[in-house]
């Protein structure tokens, strides 16, 4: 109780017992020193809890706390009297063992004060003095009071509330609120610390989605070294703190195309050659992708126009037409292959199923494996227009795919279930310059042209899939958008790059622009961002990384060539600049120097802000070398090159 209501409290219930005693006055009292005498001494030798319901003064006290029958006490005991002994009666209560511990100090300490009681009362009786009634019925509400407090000791929900209806109620608070709960008392602090309710915390912040409650023995620990390692790496992220490793195959030429996506990077190249890096196990043998026959056997052999991967499948087509489909994990010989009657256009790879859709001019074609592994072809499309782009909507593992096509100025989507594909968008002349697609909505740039640059300028259209209908329009830029990222974004935000040098991030419910960042003086080429940074990559070879909150560039990186691919996790970085010249002048003496063309053959580089460079326990890339690799200038000690060091720069220069 507060001090303020405890004092109330007090004042209401002396004030009850004065209302009572002047209602009924005592009818008579001892008629001798001799009666008193023999009533005190009845009343030592009588038990406590006896004692306790009998008053020697008067007829009124002894009908009221003991000579009256026990369905007159009842009735006229007080009501916080009958809420206290319901609250101690804790009969099914699994703390009943600690309720008669309480009970039992209680008595030892009632006894104790009666007996002090009983002495004092002979010491007046001996000296005549009348007995002060006033001054016990005082000391019986701050017993009560003080028992009343004392049952706060025992939580209420060990007494009226199961533990799984308690654990029920806590799985509403946050961390901040399970900590304050845990200091009221030993029952709820077992409550809130029970390894269900951090479990669930654990994943409602995205942390060990995959895992089982039984994965951890303490849940509020793991959660604790994840909050931990992710202010880690956040802090690297800003400071630009960790390792980089170069990703070259120095026989595969120059580079062509760039896909990754959980800890596997691929590339194909203008040699013919595809190869894989698996981040998470650089030994691994699935490395090492071998071409089809009727590729290898082509003299000289097609380059790669496109690759792309996901978790289980890794896909790259071929500029004489032909497409190969390999397995991340055991790599090696191709599990499917077909030829089409020209060449790719655009390749995509669904980014959690095994489903492929390819475009060879105005034909679409969708691919699928079943469940045994086998691979067959669900769709098979001619369209008005050539398609120029498309792309899968994600999350559809157990459903139907569904493919959004770009095709000159109009936009399809395509469903194998229906006969022929849906048009999301057709405008005359506003042809579409990038697309991307989320699991419920689709985004495409569409470029002004002639009476309409008057109309806002360039525009973002984005659509609902599952009505076909728009929902937002953004932008209106005079530059063309040359990239849109939907699918990776935060909730409710899109980010995009445009050839005006400027990247942007939109909020869909409104429709207003949230940050707008001058970053690539050649115009954005590639972008993303998560909840708090902006990664972008510019024509002119620029890596560059924001805080969006702040609107700021935290660092930079430069390379030769423009940055066509920029993808990122928590914790790693993968940019790709690939050149647009395929074979430039002067790139080497002859065929059989390698090494005299490097600066024409683009570059992969992968960062990894988990790894302290600076630790003493870090192993440097280099030393991770197989001994074949040339290249031994770069040490990769905190993302900067030796003669950074030398020159005296700071990392972030």
């Amino acid at each position: 109780m507060a001090a303020n209501e405890l004092v109330a409290f007090r004042e209401r219930w002396k004030n009850e017992l004065n209302s009572r005693k002047d209602e009924n006055p005592p009818v008579c009292a001892p008629s001798s020193r001799d009666d008193a005498d023999q009533l005190g001494q009845k009343d030592l030798n009588k038990p406590s809890d006896v004692l306790k319901q009998e008053e020697p003064s008067c007829t009124e006290d002894e009908g009221r706390f003991g000579g009256g029958s026990a369905a007159a006490e009842a009735e006229d005991r007080p009501q916080y009297v009958s809420i206290a002994h319901s609250l101690l009666d804790g009969r099914t209560s699994p703390l009943l063992d600690r309720i008669r511990q309480e009970r039992t100090r209680r008595k030892r300490q009632y006894n104790d004060m009666t007996s002090m009681c009983s002495a004092s009362l002979q010491q007046q009786q001996q000296l005549g003095q009348p007995q002060r009634k006033g001054k016990k019925e005082e000391e019986l509400v701050d017993q009560l009071i003080q028992d009343l407090n004392e049952v706060n000791d025992i939580p209420f929900f060990d007494i009226e509330l199961p533990y799984e209806l308690a654990l029920k109620i806590f799985q509403y608070l946050n961390c901040a609120e399970l900590g304050r709960c845990a200091q009221v008392s030993r029952a709820w602090r077992v409550l809130a610390e029970d390894g269900v309710l951090w479990f669930r915390l654990c994943q409602r912040e995205g942390y060990h989605q995959d895992a089982s409650v039984s994965s951890s023995p303490c849940w509020k620990g793991t959660l604790r070294d994840c909050r931990s390692s992710a202010r880690t790496v956040r802090s690297n992220w800003k400071n630009r703190v960790g390792s980089v490793s170069q990703l070259q195959f120095e026989l595969g030429k120059i580079l062509c195309d760039v896909s990754s996506c959980d800890g596997f990077v691929l590339g194909g190249y203008t040699s013919g050659d595809v190869r894989l890096w698996d981040t998470l196990h650089w030994d691994s043998t699935a490395s090492y992708l071998k071409t089809n026959s009727l590729s290898a056997n082509t003299h000289p052999r097609p380059h790669v126009s496109h690759v792309q991967i996901n978790s289980t499948v890794a896909a790259a087509s071929y500029e004489d037409g032909c497409v190969d489909l390999w397995s991340t994990e055991t790599g090696g010989e191709p599990i499917q292959h077909y030829q089409t009657s020209g060449r790719i256009q655009a390749l995509a790879l669904s980014p959690d199923s095994p489903v492929l859709a390819s475009a060879t001019g105005s034909n679409v074609r969708l691919d699928c494996a079943s469940h045994c592994g086998y691979w067959r072809t669900v769709c098979e499309t001619q369209l008005p227009k050539t398609v120029e782009s498309l792309t899968l909507v994600p999350s559809r593992a157990d459903q139907s795919p569904l493919v959004v096509l770009a095709a000159g100025d109009d936009v399809y989507l395509l469903n194998p279930q229906e006969e022929q594909p849906r048009t999301l968008h057709s405008v005359y002349g506003h042809p579409v310059t990038c697309l991307d697609a989320s699991d419920a909505l689709a985004a495409f740039g569409v470029k002004r042209a002639g009476w309409a640059m008057h109309d806002g300028g360039n525009k973002i259209h984005v659509y609902s899939l599952e009505t076909g209908k728009p929902t937002v329009c953004v932008g209106g830029s005079p530059g063309d958008f040359t990239c849109v990222n939907l699918r990776d974004s935060p909730p409710h935000l899109l980010v995009c790059g445009n050839k005006d040098r400027r990247v942007r991030v939109f909020d869909l419910r409104s429709g207003c622009s949230l940050v707008s960042l001058y970053a690539h003086h050649m115009g954005v080429a590639s972008v993303q961002a998560d909840e708090w940074k902006i990664v972008s990559g510019g024509d002119e070879g620029l890596v560059c990384v924001w805080e969006m909150r702040m609107g700021t560039k935290l660092w930079e990186l430069h390379n030769r060539h423009p940055v066509r691919h920029v993808r990122f996790n928590t914790s790693t970085l993968v940019t790709a600049n690939i050149p647009d010249d395929k074979s430039p002048r002067g790139a080497c003496i002859t065929e059989d120097d390698l090494t005299a063309h490097r600066r024409h053959r683009g570059v992969i580089c992968h960062y990894d802000f988990s790894e302290d460079a600076l630790s003493q326990d870090h192993i440097l890339p280099i030393c991770r070398s197989d001994y074949i690799d040339p290249n031994g200038y770069n040490y990769n000690i905190n993302l900067a090159v030796p003669y950074d060091r030398l020159s005296g720069s700071h990392p972030s220069h």
